[in-house]
């Protein structure tokens, strides 16, 4: 008889799929493995009430190595009080946290790590819906890509810009002018404790940049992709509401809990993505999320056609006045009207009637937007910063699979120029050569870097916005033509053509340039030509050789990462990663 109601039991806990009661730890009685899981977790306090209430996860990404996280437990506690106070169980676990200043050799080589590490985080641990708290760079699109294949009901909460900083009466924006006034040292025009004051103000407060950067531009997403609350990508870290948007984000996840959706799926539709790169073009966004949007929609099963991103381009104008593209900071868009304004300019653009983690249609979000009288921050299409978007998608025969520009960040009279390469062979060779008073460059060349891609780097850094040698910085050249198949931080300025694909570790046309070769950048016609007949790269392919293999990629994630990763235009990430078949 007591068998039978074990048995009765263990029956019925495994119907019950939510809450305590699902995912059970395999121990051949399922009835033993919730008796188990609750003796442990009583060990922290916890009532029978609380345990038998639908529970919301809570990502920890909080870490000393993360300045840009430093509000993370505050909006935890918010997150946790919004759960309880809908009558769930809020439970916060810690993953992976990736800051882009702190990660060896880049957080892009770390990202998909991060993904892996968030989305079996949410598959093996009881929730019945997640809230995922990041911000820095690479966090919320490995968070957005974990929520994709994990599938589970998931509200996204940035953790929000920091403020602006002073220097001399000047306003500071971390990381745009970081790059500006570095590049004023290199030259010799700032001196040696200006920079040094200006690195204690560049970043004053919790928060991430800004500017409009990789950051703040995957804070836009999120809400354009509708798995954000309105104005959560965009309310300062450091204030009041951004500690009252994660106590209604809390109280949100908890219904998702109780309804057991939407799901990310149910949110992040082919017209969804469609509505996330229109609003990349109009804010002038930062060239990593479009990388970063083709990683999540492949984890779906959607693909990003880069030449759908280049024609919504062509008409969507950069409207946002924000650095690198414009002249002010995330704090002035937010009370400026924000995300949800930007989009009421640009709506006949965007498909208005797809849904939000919060219920409503993204046609809702936009007839709430905040009207205000009087600001000049978010532009309209008939005064837009750039008449068209802030980023275009080349081709040629130097990028048969695509290169991108951000010429909303560009100089205009180097828009279309032919000029002589100057070939960088590596990362470790630009370090050594690139300063040199002996280099042999001219301010009409065109700089190369390749083997900085992917798997030639490893892990595709933020190089491709290389500095100007010192002799020619020193005489006051601000711009040259860069091409690279790295990345470029979203902060940076410049006429910078990235993401060369395919990237020349692996044999893309990139790695056959010679110093002295011809090469033609025609944005206008969106072309990337190397002048140099197919009979000589014929036989230049002949004997290129790959690059050696880098230290430790025989073992562990870097071994993984070797083996499996993908190209810029499939959005580097893991290719066992897609969905699941």
């Amino acid at each position: 008889m007591a068998s039978a109601k074990r048995s009765a039991k263990s029956k019925t806990a495994s119907k019950k799929e939510t809450g305590l009661r699902q995912g059970l730890a395999t121990y051949g009685d399922a009835g033993f493995s919730l008796f188990l899981r609750k003796a442990f977790i009583k060990a922290g306090g916890y009532s029978d009430d609380a345990l038998d209430r639908p529970i919301v996860g809570i990502t920890n990404t909080f870490s000393d190595y993360n300045p840009c996280h430093g509000n993370v437990p505050d909006l935890i506690e918010a997150v946790k009080r919004g759960v309880m106070l809908a009558g769930a169980l809020p439970m916060v676990f810690p993953t992976v946290s990736i800051h882009e200043s702190f990660s060896h050799p880049t957080s892009m080589f770390l990202r998909n790590l991060m993904s892996m590490d968030t989305e079996e985080m949410i598959r093996a641990q009881p929730m019945d819906s997640v809230v995922l708290i990041g911000g820095c760079d690479k966090t919320l699109p490995a968070q957005l890509m974990a929520a994709a294949s994990a599938d589970r009901p998931a509200v996204v909460l940035p953790v929000g810009p920091m403020l602006v900083g002073h220097f001399k009466g000047e306003v500071l924006g971390a990381c745009t002018d970081c790059r500006r006034l570095w590049g004023q040292y290199r030259a010799g025009t700032f001196s040696e404790s200006d920079i040094e004051q200006v690195s204690e103000r560049l970043a004053p407060t919790k928060g991430t940049c800004m500017v409009m950067g990789t950051a703040s531009t995957m804070g836009c997403i999120v809400e354009t992709l509708g798995m954000g609350l309105p104005t959560s990508g965009s309310i300062p870290a450091t204030h009041s509401d951004r500690l009252r948007i994660a106590e209604q984000t809390g109280r949100l996840a908890a219904e998702m809990a109780v309804k057991q959706g939407p799901r990310p799926s149910e949110i992040m539709t082919k017209a969804a993505f469609r509505n996330a790169l229109t609003v990349l073009q109009a804010i002038g966004g930062s060239t990593n999320a479009l990388v970063h949007l083709t990683a999540v929609a492949r984890r779906l099963g959607i693909e990003i056609e880069l030449e759908e991103f280049d024609e919504i381009g062509r008409n969507v104008p950069v409207l946002v006045d924000l650095k690198p593209s414009g002249d002010h900071y995330m704090e002035h868009f937010h009370w400026a009207g924000g995300n949800s304004r930007l989009m009421k300019e640009i709506r006949k653009n965007l498909d208005e009637k797809c849904r939000t983690v919060a219920g409503k249609t993204l046609k809702q979000v936009i007839d709430a937007a905040e009207m205000v009288p009087g600001q000049t921050v978010i532009r309209t299409p008939a005064n837009p910063i750039k008449p068209t978007g802030g980023m275009a998608v080349l081709r040629g025969n130097l990028a048969p699979r695509g290169a991108v520009i951000k010429h909303a960040a560009a100089s205009p009279s180097l828009m279309t120029h032919t000029g002589r390469a100057v070939v960088f062979e590596s990362l470790e060779d630009l370090a050594a050569r690139g300063d040199d008073p002996n280099l042999d460059v001219k301010a009409d060349d065109i700089l190369v870097l390749r083997n900085a891609g992917p798997k030639g780097a490893p892990g595709m850094p933020e190089a491709g916005s290389f500095p100007i040698p010192m002799k020619l910085a020193r005489a006051g050249v601000k711009d040259m033509i860069r091409i690279s198949d790295a990345r470029m931080s979203g902060t940076a300025f410049g006429t910078i053509v990235l993401h060369v694909a395919p990237e020349a570790a692996v044999g893309g046309p990139l790695a056959l340039v010679k110093t002295g070769d011809r090469i033609t950048l025609d944005v206008p016609k969106r072309k990337l030509e190397l002048h140099v007949d197919a009979k000589t790269l014929a036989a230049r392919r002949k004997i290129w050789k790959a690059p050696p293999a880098h230290p430790g990629s025989g073992r562990g994630y870097t071994g993984l990462f070797f083996k499996t990763v993908l190209q810029a235009d499939e959005g580097v990430d893991f290719d066992f990663l897609g969905p699941e078949k």
